[in-house]
């Protein structure tokens, strides 16, 4: 069962403005790299269901976070379908976020008030996906959809909506202006921030120093 409620979530997304994505095999990469994502200010993490079995290791970190980093807000990510959305939110899943926009998922996390962020790329798609309960929407493959030209188009004639940007967001300050000027709520970075070096060489003060200048970037951006 989720530990936070759903307007918990959207508005540390919010706060926060950058989502962390990251899937490992082995539970201790990924205890690292949350750990470090943690001490550098992150309090959301969104663990990627993309491998064999990654149910049963989030499952795990669920479980770890709750007692290393109960500050923790973790979710789960690459969702495509209602039974996988199911799995993962009986395993503790805060949220859930799709590259797709499938209602029936809408359903499901809404039932169990679980908040749920749609893979959109049109403003057909934002505008059903807001009226099927979504609080923020992703854009995904954010640059293929039209980079942040597509966010200004979007925030024009609705600018209640909240945007996720997740594909192609790099953690500079020259991406991150040009994403969080076009008016995004949020960035989703996986591999741009969590990169194979880090993860090889086991530099976690080093992400977590990332993760810092980042979250210190958004910041100046958004007092600006």
């Amino acid at each position: 069962m989720a530990r936070f409620q759903r307007i918990e979530v959207a508005v540390k997304m919010n706060e926060t403005g950058i989502i962390p994505l990251f899937y490992h095999k082995d539970p201790e990469i990924c205890k690292n790299v949350i750990k470090a994502c943690y001490a550098g200010g992150m309090k959301v993490f969104e663990f990627t269901n993309r491998g064999d079995f990654a149910h049963e290791i989030f499952g795990d970190l669920v479980k770890w976070a709750e007692k290393e980093i109960p500050q923790m807000i973790m979710g789960a990510g690459s969702v495509v379908d209602a039974a996988t959305a199911s799995l993962y939110i009986q395993l503790g899943a805060n949220f859930i976020v799709s590259p797709v926009l499938n209602p029936e998922m809408a359903k499901t996390c809404n039932r169990r008030k679980i908040l749920w962020s749609p893979g959109c790329g049109t403003l057909s798609e934002i505008n059903y996906a807001e009226e099927l309960g979504a609080e923020i929407v992703k854009i995904f493959p954010g640059l293929s959809v039209g980079g942040p030209d597509f966010v200004k188009a979007i925030k024009g004639p609705c600018p209640w909506t909240s945007i996720m940007a997740t594909g192609g967001v790099e953690p500079n300050e020259k991406s991150l202006r040009e994403w969080f000027n076009a008016g995004v709520s949020c960035v989703g970075i996986g591999s741009n921030l969590i990169t194979k070096e880090i993860i090889s060489d086991n530099k976690w003060d080093e992400l977590s120093e990332k993760i810092s200048e980042v979250t210190a970037i958004i910041k100046k951006l958004r007092n600006n």
